[in-house]
């Protein structure tokens, strides 16, 4: 399954963002990831959340200097999964240039640097969250760099795509750069692995970032294990 993210290489003589557009943050940040959900030829689930996943970690590389990523990283990591029609998908990446663009087979997302969660864009504060739902497909060709997702959870489309992320992202930051060098060089393939709650829990001992851990805000019950990145 082929993978692709915008990542342009930011320059080392590249300006610092001005203090003046990105105020020190007074409340929660958020993470706004923009999930295409076509009307008319929804992709597959996994690929879905597979690429909401990518586009997360998409942003990040794309705008490593963004001033809101370290208090972000080190507050409660939300990402807010929010779908959009194909319409109203193009509207927001010609509204929001800065936008990271990632794909996995006919999946599209947008990812986004950290914003302040009570004032989210109102192009962006309009999409929806809850309710967002893939059809099933096919299990994915199994990558190199997988996701392993709690499948026992009964999890929606969009808060597995937001664990996901979580996941891939925590082991972004705290894996070993050589893993994410040698993913990064192979085109970032990314791949969904659902998993019953036994062989989780055993996949989980030898995962190579952190075993995500969900808050309990929305659908599961606190403290429940989610998912954590395979590699090899």
């Amino acid at each position: 399954m082929e993978s692709t993210l915008n990542e342009p290489s930011p320059r080392p003589d590249a300006p610092e963002n001005p203090v003046e557009e990105f105020p020190e943050p007074t409340g929660e940040l958020v993470q706004p990831i923009i999930l295409l959900v076509d009307r008319e030829e929804p992709c597959p689930e996994d690929e879905g959340i597979a690429v909401a996943a990518l586009a997360s970690v998409s942003a990040l590389l794309a705008n490593p200097r963004h001033p809101y990523w370290r208090p972000w990283a080190q507050g409660a990591f939300a990402k807010s999964v929010r779908r959009a029609d194909a319409k109203m998908f193009a509207k927001v990446a010609e509204e929001f240039p800065d936008h990271a663009l990632a794909q996995i087979g006919s999946a599209r997302a947008m990812g986004f640097a950290p914003m302040q969660a009570d004032s989210l864009p109102k192009r962006l504060a309009k999409l929806q969250v809850s309710g967002t739902t893939l059809p099933p497909g096919a299990p994915m060709d199994p990558t190199t760099v997988r996701i392993g997702l709690n499948d026992s959870l009964g999890m929606s489309t969009g808060k597995a795509a937001a664990q996901a992320a979580h996941a891939l992202f925590a082991w972004v930051l705290e894996g070993k750069p050589e893993e994410l060098d040698a993913w990064r060089a192979a085109g970032c393939r990314l791949s969904i692995e659902r998993l019953d709650s036994r062989a989780f829990r055993k996949n989980a001992r030898t995962a190579h970032g952190p075993v995500i851990h969900d808050a309990g805000r929305t659908e599961i019950t606190p403290g429940s294990a989610t998912a954590f990145v395979s590699v090899g």
